[in-house]
């Protein structure tokens, strides 16, 4: 019993496996009928052509033209002159040499020829890594940054002093990761400076410290003569220009508050033109910033770093970089106004 009852087990086991290959040999031959009719045959007769299912308009395989920069944004080329391709040229070197980072190189600036070969240089502090992420700037971003060199000063000192400039931007990435935001840093790098090179005059681009008046106090006090922190960009574009952390109020309360600290002090900013803005807005721009304590504020078309980036919405011409210069004069701003 145990033995048939077996066997009527592989029975049924062989059965239920023959049952699905009669099935597929049945399917196999109707495909096989169905393949040998002609493709039209088999088709739906539903008027449809295989235009109906071609993109309308242009190829999508064309690329659209590349939107050619207008000629007056061709920049200086640094070897027009003997001594300014000879300094451009020893600036570069002692750069690279140096391990330095400048936010010409960093920041991709255009302008890099006409600066170094002219005797002035901007020399990116704290690393090359920023917390911020602005959409306009090319400059790495980070939660974490390394942490900062202790010997950088030092170094920037002796590097710049081999650059044989006269004329010194000390700028920084934000580093809102430190207590200080770095504020110990940019005033120890100045006092650094001003002890290699009394007669160097330095100018600190710095970010905003949250706002943090105790800590632009430090900069301040540090020895330089230029106070500088950018707007960037009319009060309605700032959140979409700046990092969430930055802001119109905060920048100009810092700009105030660096005019009332400390007598004698030279406050700048400067204003991105392309981005959206109108005229009114830019307007009222340079009345807030003359109305904080601004002194000298320039302009500057946005040229868009990468293709990641904002995409520039216009060209400003030079006659329009003009008129600005006047309107920032009339308000009794000193302006550099033009394509920097």
């Amino acid at each position: 019993m145990r033995i048939a009852r077996r066997s009527s087990v592989v029975a049924r086991h062989l059965h239920t496996r023959a049952a699905p290959r009669a099935l597929a040999e049945r399917h196999t031959s109707s495909r096989s009928q169905e393949e040998s009719q002609p493709t039209a045959s088999r088709l739906p007769d539903d008027g449809l052509t295989l235009a109906d299912f071609m993109p309308k308009g242009p190829s999508s395989a064309t690329r659209a033209p590349a939107v050619r920069k207008p000629p007056w944004l061709k920049m200086v080329n640094p070897n027009l002159t003997q001594e300014g391709g000879e300094r451009y040229k020893q600036v570069r070197a002692t750069v690279k040499q140096s391990g330095l980072a400048t936010v010409c190189q960093e920041a991709r600036c255009p302008n890099i020829g006409e600066c170094w070969s002219g005797g002035t240089a901007t020399v990116m502090i704290m690393g090359d890594t920023c917390t911020r992420g602005c959409r306009f700037c090319s400059v790495a971003t980070s939660r974490t940054p390394p942490p900062l060199d202790a010997d950088e000063p030092g170094k920037i000192a002796e590097a710049v002093a081999s650059w044989g400039v006269n004329y010194i931007v000390l700028t920084m990435v934000d580093r809102d990761d430190l207590p200080d935001q770095g504020a110990a840093h940019v005033a120890e790098t100045v006092r650094r400076l001003k002890s290699k090179q009394p007669d160097l005059r330095v100018e600190t681009l710095i970010g905003d410290f949250q706002g943090r008046f105790e800590l632009v106090d430090q900069v301040v006090s540090s020895g330089m003569e230029v106070f500088a922190h950018n707007i960037e960009t009319v009060e309605r574009l700032q959140s979409t220009v700046r990092d969430r952390r930055a802001g119109y109020a905060q920048s100009l309360s810092v700009l105030r508050h660096a005019r009332q600290a400390r007598e004698g002090i030279v406050v700048k900013s400067s204003i991105m033109l392309g981005l959206g803005e109108t005229d009114e807005e830019v307007h009222q721009t340079l009345h807030d910033l003359r109305d904080n304590g601004v002194h000298i504020v320039t302009f500057g078309q946005y040229l868009q770093p990468t293709k990641r980036h904002m995409k520039v919405t216009r060209f400003v011409t030079p006659d329009e970089f003009e008129q600005w210069r006047l309107a920032a004069e009339a308000l009794g701003l000193h302006c550099a106004s033009g394509l920097h």
